[in-house]
């Protein structure tokens, strides 16, 4: 079975995973102009380049590293409805999970396979069932919750995750998607496992308990 369930994003100083969707902004570019500064640290890594079959070079050193090791103990993956649709219209043909990934959904749907072994499996009976799914597929490595920002909190706050790591990011979005508005503050605390800063980001990892 699978060992530890965990997720691994990006984040503002000021708390927020993603841009907010703005009116003014109909085509896009403004929010993919944040986006792309937010997660500016891992598009020149030699991990990154590989996995996207991008070509050959890269940065090395431990913000690679760290980019590595997430992919490697990660099993299968869960993901929400909503990042799956934005997935699907920007992921290369050869998705960049390479293992199994298990979406939350309503829509029934038969399993997506893509090359380079990542199989969409599309679940219509909540979280819970989802993550069962994965970890029988992660077998003796770990399981992703993938995102978006609300699938995550659902997890934290049904008492089902582990442990989480983010990379703070040094911009500020000022509004966006919030990481943790809506958390069940009452239920969950955190336990410090480590800190590591790179001269881009600085990563923090924490355990997750029950209060």
């Amino acid at each position: 079975m699978a060992r530890k369930v965990f997720f691994s994003v990006t984040m503002s100083l000021d708390g927020f995973i993603a841009p907010e969707e703005r009116m003014d902004d109909p085509d896009g570019q403004r929010w993919m102009a944040q986006w792309m500064e937010l997660q500016q640290w891992i598009f020149p890594l030699r991990f990154f380049q590989e996995n996207l079959k991008l070509g050959e070079g890269g940065e090395e050193g431990r913000d690679n590293d760290i980019a590595r090791e997430t992919f490697e103990r990660t099993g299968a993956s869960v993901m929400g409805k909503r990042m799956f649709d934005l997935g699907e219209q920007a992921w290369p043909e050869e998705a960049p999970f390479h293992t199994p990934v298990f979406v939350v959904t309503h829509e029934k749907r038969d399993p997506w396979e893509r090359p380079g072994g990542t199989t969409f499996h599309y679940v219509n009976d909540g979280i819970e069932s989802a993550l069962d799914q994965a970890r029988e597929a992660a077998r003796d490595r770990d399981v992703r919750i993938a995102g978006g920002g609300a699938t995550i909190l659902e997890y934290v706050n049904a008492g089902l995750l582990d442990e989480f790591s983010i990379a703070l990011s040094p911009v500020l979005f000022g509004s966006g998607i919030r990481l943790f508005e809506g958390v069940d503050a009452d239920r969950v605390a955190l336990e410090p496992i480590r800190t590591e800063p790179s001269p881009k980001v600085t990563h923090v990892t924490y355990t997750v308990r029950e209060r």
